[in-house]
């Protein structure tokens, strides 16, 4: 069993506990083993503490060696937003395409292979599944995030991921409570507010979770925004009346609450980082997510000490400090008592197909991700449709990737329709001279025009409009939300930006 340093006080312990940080490196730090022994009870990893298969499982098991029971938690959703697979994109599909597909038991295997695949690292809570209803198709954050834009759709693949990743022994973090979904600002930048009025909040926002809740989430995501129908001072993160009166005492809910990143705008710029833990705490959150940006020893001992401070000073009941740490173990104890020795496969965290130079015709039958990626697919032929038989012209209009997913994540068709067709060559082009550039660097090629959330962006819509005047024969791949009528000689819809959605694309575009 997990020893505790002596000499460490029960405060202190539990001030520890309650905090989910991140750090850098690829291996585990000396001081974070330390914090591990006087209580420590999380940590959380991120795309620069991945390398390999073997490497993530190697570091689990250090940490492990320190505490045996530690929650490792990670921010995998599949699709666009990925950490285990960083630098090539995901293997799965994420929320908008397998909602496209509107299979719950496609969604509960791909749930359970992502998860299998992440006790196998040995990491044993996700900050998934993103239980949003994009309401609002100008959101900057959620987009192809969400299973979709109808709340039934979005209630049952909640449920439906839910209980495929916490059959592969891995807690789920039902996300971002109450709804991120009618929102025009990216909390990472800013306060988000939502205007809603309580009976459309109840229909619609907060449905999914209750969902999420009688599926047996293990935990629940707090969302850094204003929703005065609910509370009008206080985002759902720091507030009382959202996260104990709503969450915990109306809907039932008694498991573990978790904040988004601490380190985002909307509560850093706002409350400060201290200040806002103390609070989140008193308002009924368990455990406080930081480390996206703030990832060393200085950022956690900053925050113990706020805890530790704001109890002796009465602001923060010892009472309230003890429940959220217990909280934190008794959620450490259920994955205990699931998980499964770390295995160090090559394959651990790649599907079949996935590897660069792979074969792109790996049995379907054993790749839930490939298989649900081809069957979200929305193909469109147009009147200048023909097919595409030689090497093309593949032109990438690139938006600003939000934070949560984040610029290092290859996205696109490039890579995997060069392996079908050699010799096709690419590009990326932004801005408002998007179209004219890549109409020139195109040459005498047949173009591919690969777009993301074209309806946001008025300088990508332009660029479409230059390459299909020109270019009637252009096939057009949207890897966001669809918005827009389907244009183009093919018009692909991939209902999001995965590896694995590029290939099903390609496969579309060369006709396999």
């Amino acid at each position: 069993m997990t020893t505790i340093a002596s000499g460490t006080d029960t405060l202190t312990r539990d001030a520890l506990a309650v905090l989910q940080p991140g750090f850098t490196g690829t291996s585990a730090p000396s001081w974070l083993l330390r914090r591990l022994g006087e209580g420590l009870a999380s940590v959380g990893l991120f795309g620069r503490n991945i390398a390999t298969p073997a490497q993530v499982a190697a570091l689990t098991a250090q940490l492990r060696a320190e505490r045996d029971d530690v929650l490792v938690a990670i921010d995998e959703e599949g699709g666009d937003v990925t950490r285990l697979e960083v630098r090539t994109g995901s293997s799965f599909p994420g929320n908008h395409a397998l909602g496209a597909v509107d299979d719950t038991a496609l969604t509960e295997a791909v749930a359970h292979e992502l998860g299998r695949r992440l006790a196998a690292c040995g990491v044993n809570l996700n900050w998934a599944p993103s239980a949003d209803i994009n309401s609002n198709v100008d959101n900057p954050v959620i987009g192809v995030r969400s299973f979709g834009a109808d709340t039934s759709l979005v209630a049952r693949h909640t449920a439906a991921y839910v209980s495929g990743l916490q059959s592969a022994g891995v807690a789920a973090c039902t996300k971002h409570f109450p709804g991120h979904g009618d929102t025009a600002v990216d909390s990472h930048h800013a306060m988000p507010r939502i205007d809603a009025e309580l009976p459309v909040l109840e229909s619609r926002e907060l449905v999914p979770f209750r969902a999420a809740i009688e599926a047996g989430t293990r935990a629940v995501m707090s969302a850094h925004i204003l929703v005065p129908a609910l509370d009008p001072v206080h985002p759902a993160t720091l507030s009382r009346r959202i996260l104990t009166g709503l969450l915990r005492e109306e809907l039932g809910y008694d498991g573990l609450i978790v904040t988004d990143g601490m380190e985002m705008q909307a509560i850093s710029a706002t409350y400060g980082i201290e200040r806002g833990s103390v609070l989140a705490i008193a308002a009924g959150a368990d455990a406080i997510c930081v480390g996206g940006g703030l990832s060393d020893e200085p950022t956690v001992l900053r925050l113990r000490d706020a805890l530790v401070a704001a109890v002796r000073s009465g602001e923060l009941p010892e009472e309230r400090l003890a429940d959220a740490a217990a909280r934190v173990r008794a959620l450490a104890a259920w994955t205990a008592s699931t998980q499964t020795t770390p295995s160090t496969p090559s394959s651990a965290l790649s599907s079949a197909g996935s590897a660069a130079g792979s074969d792109a015709g790996a049995d379907a039958s054993t790749d839930v991700g490939l298989v649900a990626a081809r069957r979200a697919l929305k193909v469109t032929r147009g009147a200048h449709f023909a097919p595409v038989t030689e090497a093309p012209y593949v032109a990438a209009f690139t938006p600003v990737a939000n934070i949560a997913v984040g610029d290092e994540t290859p996205w696109g068709v490039a890579a995997e329709l060069r392996r079908l067709l050699p010799g096709t060559e690419t590009g990326s082009f932004t801005g408002e001279r998007a179209g004219a550039e890549a109409l020139a660097a195109a040459g005498s090629r047949r173009v591919v025009a690969v777009v993301r959330d074209a309806h946001r962006h008025t300088w990508m819509a332009e660029a479409l409009d230059i390459l299909l005047t020109a270019r009637p024969d252009t096939v057009v791949v949207e890897m966001g939300v669809p918005q827009s009528p389907p244009r183009g000689a093919l018009h692909i819809a991939t209902h999001g930006a995965a590896r694995v959605c590029g290939l099903a694309a390609a496969e579309a575009i060369a006709g396999a």
